[in-house]
C-alpha cells in the first residue's frame, strides 16, 4: 500500500525547530494506523494560529485552518458531523491555555472522540516570544519587560480536575516515543490530551534543555498517582522531575455513545452528509 502524507508546500519553520520532529512523529503514527486498517480519508485535523499550526500545510489529510485558540470547538464540530473520523487538533501552549482554556476544560466533560496535541515551548513564538500562561517566573519579553511575576499554571493538574480521561506528555526530541503515545491517544475512545514539550530556538531559551529532568513511565490508570506525577514539576523551575508517557488513562462513555443519532452514524459508518 502506498501512503503519501507529504504535501508540496514549502516548509517555513526555523531550521532545526522541534516542530519537524513532531511532524515526523505524527506522520509515523498515521502511517502505522493506516497499516493497521485505517484509511487516509479517515483522518481530519484542525489547527489555529502559531508556528505549530503550520503543520496543517505539511500533512496530506483533510482539515480546517481555524482561529487562534479556537481549534477545539472546530474539532468538536467535526466529530459531530462525522463521528467515524479520527480528529486531531493541534494547538500551542499560548492558544490553548489562554483564549482556548474554556474549550479545554469542557472538552474533558463532553468527552467527544478527538485528540488534542499541544506544542508547548512556554512562549508565543510566532509573535516574537510573548509570555504564555505556562511561562516561568522571571521570563522577560517585549510584553513583560520586567519579567513574568505570576506562577505558571499546571496543565496536567487542570486536565485531571477537568475529568479528561487520557492525559499524556512527551518530549518532541524523542520521535519514536512520541509516535507511540500519539497512537495510543488516537486509539483511545473519547477526548485525549497529549502535551509535547519542545524547545524554541529563538525565544525563551532559558526554558530549553529540560531533558535531564525527564523520565518515562508505564501507562497509568490510577488518578491519585497521576496527581502525584503532575505535582513533580510545576512548569516553573528545574528542581522537579518531568514524567513522560500516559500519565492517566480511564475508559468512560464518549459523547457519540450517549447520543443515539451519533451511534446510528457510527453503525452505518457515515457522516450526516451521507445519512
Amino acid at each position: 500500500m502506498t501512503i503519501n502524507l507529504k504535501t508540496n508546500q514549502q516548509n517555513t519553520w526555523c531550521p532545526g525547530c522541534p516542530n519537524f520532529m513532531i511532524l515526523e512523529s505524527v506522520k509515523q503514527t498515521i502511517t502505522k494506523l493506516i497499516n493497521k486498517g485505517a484509511k487516509q480519508e479517515d483522518f481530519a485535523m484542525v489547527t489555529d494560529i502559531g508556528c505549530h499550526a503550520k503543520i496543517f500545510d505539511y500533512i496530506n489529510i483533510s482539515g480546517i485552518y481555524g482561529l487562534h485558540g479556537r481549534a477545539l470547538p472546530t474539532a468538536f464540530g467535526i466529530t459531530l458531523g462525522n463521528p467515524n473520523l479520527k480528529v486531531l487538533a493541534f494547538m500551542g501552549d499560548g492558544a490553548v491555555y489562554s483564549e482556548g482554556i474554556a474549550h479545554f476544560i469542557h472538552a474533558g466533560r463532553l468527552n467527544s472522540n478527538m485528540t488534542l496535541i499541544i506544542h508547548d515551548n512556554q512562549s508565543f513564538s510566532l509573535t516574537t516570544g510573548q509570555n504564555t500562561p505556562v511561562s516561568q517566573q522571571g521570563y522577560k519579553s517585549k510584553a513583560y519587560p520586567l519579567g513574568e511575576f505570576n506562577k505558571p499554571m499546571n496543565p496536567i493538574k487542570l486536565a485531571l480536575a477537568s475529568n479528561i480521561n487520557f492525559i499524556a506528555r512527551c518530549n518532541a526530541k524523542d520521535i519514536k516515543h512520541t509516535a507511540e503515545i500519539l497512537q495510543k491517544a488516537i486509539e483511545h475512545k473519547g477526548f485525549s490530551f497529549v502535551e509535547i514539550i519542545q524547545d524554541c530556538l529563538i525565544f525563551n531559551k532559558e526554558a530549553n534543555n529540560k531533558d535531564s529532568l525527564m523520565y518515562k513511565i508505564q501507562d497509568n490508570k490510577n488518578k491519585l498517582k497521576a496527581e502525584k506525577l503532575a505535582d513533580e514539576w510545576d512548569y516553573n523551575d528545574r528542581k522537579g522531575k518531568i514524567a513522560l508517557g500516559v500519565l492517566y488513562c480511564e475508559e468512560k462513555p464518549m459523547l457519540s455513545e450517549e447520543w443515539p443519532q451519533l451511534k446510528n452514524l457510527i453503525k452505518k459508518k457515515v457522516g450526516w452528509k451521507n445519512k
